[in-house]
């Protein structure tokens, strides 16, 4: 049995289509469908399924895959032995919110690369909502995240660290406005966030319920970045970690607006998949990011 055959279908899962699986491992799309089909014969399973115009994974192809993740496992173990991490080769899949991506993990990916220079690391920035079920679903190896009501069963997670976050305006915004203290008030102006349901940003909308602070509807953005950008053209305001706004809080591209939020902490975790082979990389970016990124 090849075992090139259970790469590509679990890269047809992690992808989420036959092209897309195609393109990451530089197949023609004819080669991943005669690779499946093969498969199929093989296991003499059915593992994919069209509805509509999508192929969606059978119940077969679910039942089957932590059999095909040990053996994939099992390969890469029997690969890396006796290996140091400076020789070991394979990959690392991570999945971290844009926040924490773009502002606390430069450290970590710097140490990591030059630790196992060999191991090619995957990093997808997914909304933080998503980040539980890539894990579960094998996409990611590691997942970071912001503080969540709950985990599923199946993942462990550890606390990594701790943050604050802030409202901030724009520094031309009328300050008249910006009284977020009194309850029972209008604002004709928008939060505008990248996650309209992230952990910190639901808080908020709490906070501004229980106080009788109506806003206009949300105004959503794609990323963190984005997010600012609009604060600090004055159009709107925005509730953002503090370790994303050091440097514009220095120089007063943005200012704070008081809360009775701005003393709350909040948690920042890893997550792993409870039934994964904690390979010499996974256990390489733990160790590292507990160093570099614990507060």
């Amino acid at each position: 049995m090849n075992t090139k055959n259970f790469v590509t279908f679990k890269t047809i899962l992690e992808m989420g289509s036959f092209q897309k699986a195609a393109d990451e491992l530089g197949y023609t799309q004819s080669t991943v469908t005669f690779q499946i089909k093969q498969l199929e014969e093989e296991l003499n399973l059915k593992l994919f399924e069209k509805i509509g115009r999508r192929m969606v994974l059978t119940q077969a192809g679910k039942d089957i895959m932590p059999y095909i993740d040990m053996i994939l496992q099992g390969v890469e173990q029997i690969g890396n032995y006796g290996k140091s991490l400076s020789e070991i080769s394979g990959s690392l899949k991570m999945a971290i919110p844009d926040s924490i991506l773009i502002y606390n993990m430069q450290p970590f990916i710097q140490a990591f690369t030059h630790e196992a220079p060999n191991v090619q690391l995957i990093i997808h920035s997914i909304e933080s909502g998503e980040i539980n079920q890539a894990v579960v679903d094998g996409s990611a190896d590691i997942g970071v995240n912001c503080e969540k009501d709950s985990y599923p069963d199946s993942v462990i997670h550890k606390n990594l660290g701790h943050y604050r976050v802030l409202l901030v305006a724009s520094p031309f915004a009328d300050r008249s406005q910006l009284d977020f203290v009194t309850p029972h008030q209008r604002k004709h102006f928008s939060l505008i966030c990248n996650e309209p349901d992230g952990y910190y940003q639901v808080d908020m909308d709490k906070y501004l319920a229980k106080k009788d602070i109506i806003m206009n509807p949300h105004m959503k953005v794609q990323s963190i970045e984005a997010v600012k950008r609009c604060v600090m053209n004055n159009l709107g305001i925005a509730v953002v970690p503090t370790y994303s706004i050091g440097e514009e809080l220095k120089n007063g591209s943005l200012i704070p607006v008081k809360t009775e939020l701005d003393e709350k902490v909040y948690n920042s975790f890893y997550i792993y998949h409870k039934n994964k082979w904690i390979s010499p990389q996974m256990k390489l970016a733990i160790d590292l990011m507990t160093q570099h990124l614990t507060k």
